[in-house]
């Protein structure tokens, strides 16, 4: 493991972060969450029936003792967690309604991180990133000021790491969108100790090119500097002028970033995607994520196609989120 988690683990130990696995019963989540169990780093709630639980357990050879293992229709506080839901939905749902949806694993586990008997919660290795994000939209909401989630990988090779943004989530977002995803990943960035230098990506530097999308960039900047002084950002800039500096050096001499961000925002979902699996793939960078962004409490999608090492790290980062 990379001494990014490595560090997380430190700082986590001790801490007791309990973070919901809605996927009780998946070989990945199962092997996990009992390696996290074990090591006392973060105390997994696995959701589903226990005997079933158990049993899956038992069937791979994993321990989950160190688990706490929930099923909803035994939930002792289930009648005031519908309330609860009925009060948060705002009359978009009855009591019977409530009853129905909070059976769902995904509702239920979201349900105890607003509630505050979880602070976090993993899930999609069998679910859909739909499945995954609407309860948390619905129910924790993002925070205040924020408009929407947005979804950032983590880019680790060695003691390289970088911030790519927005990879799962917005697929046009406006220049005011792109200001928002900007400032909530500078704030993820730093949960790496990364220090946060911040390109906005297109196919210009510095109006060597004009179009809409191009404006659609350079507009976001500036929304991005007035709304947060701080930040060190510039664009619009090709990659390279973000990130080699010699060309940085030709392309773009007067900007305060030299050819340095470690933070990059892409124009759109498209252009994230394929980003981030061009440095996964060919670059031989781990994509770590996708972390999911501006939500009041921590809730993270995992890839279907996810390892159990890869719900291990995402369960890290969901209780450093936490932190």
């Amino acid at each position: 493991m990379s001494n990014l988690f490595n560090d997380i683990q430190d700082k986590l130990k001790g801490k007791h972060k309990s973070i919901v696995f809605p996927e009780g019963l998946d070989e990945r989540v199962l092997t996990a969450a009992s390696q996290l169990g074990a090591a006392d780093i973060i105390t997994p709630i696995l959701i589903g029936e226990k005997a079933k639980i158990k049993q899956q357990a038992e069937a791979i050879g994993v321990d989950v003792s160190s688990c706490k293992l929930m099923d909803p229709r035994e939930f002792e506080e289930f009648d005031l967690m519908v309330e609860t839901f009925v009060e948060r939905r705002k009359g978009r749902a009855t009591k019977e309604d409530a009853q129905k949806i909070l059976l769902n694993e995904n509702y239920f586990g979201t349900m105890l991180v607003y509630m505050n008997q979880a602070d976090g919660l993993v899930s999609g290795a069998v679910h859909s990133t739909a499945d995954t994000v609407r309860p948390a939209l619905q129910i924790i909401k993002t925070k205040e000021g924020i408009q929407k989630t947005s979804g950032v990988f983590v880019m680790v090779r060695n003691e390289e790491k970088y911030v790519f943004a927005d990879c799962a989530i917005n697929i046009d977002p406006s220049s005011e969108d792109l200001a928002e995803i900007a400032a909530a990943s500078s704030e993820t960035a730093k949960l790496f100790d990364v220090d946060p230098r911040i390109a906005m990506l297109s196919f210009s530097t510095k109006g060597s090119a004009k179009s809409e999308q191009t404006e659609k960039v350079e507009a976001a900047v500036q929304i991005a500097k007035e709304a947060n002084p701080s930040l060190v950002i510039d664009g619009e800039f090709q990659f390279d002028a973000a990130f080699v500096p010699s060309v940085a050096e030709t392309k773009a001499p007067d900007s305060e970033l030299k050819g340095d961000a470690n933070v990059f925002v892409f124009p759109s979902l498209e252009a994230g995607n394929i980003g981030y699996k061009i440095a996964e793939r060919l670059g031989g960078f781990e994509a770590v994520g996708p972390v999911l962004q501006g939500l009041n409490s921590p809730v993270n999608d995992l890839s279907r196609g996810c390892s159990a090492d890869d719900v291990y790290k995402l369960a890290l980062i969901t209780a450093a989120q936490a932190e």
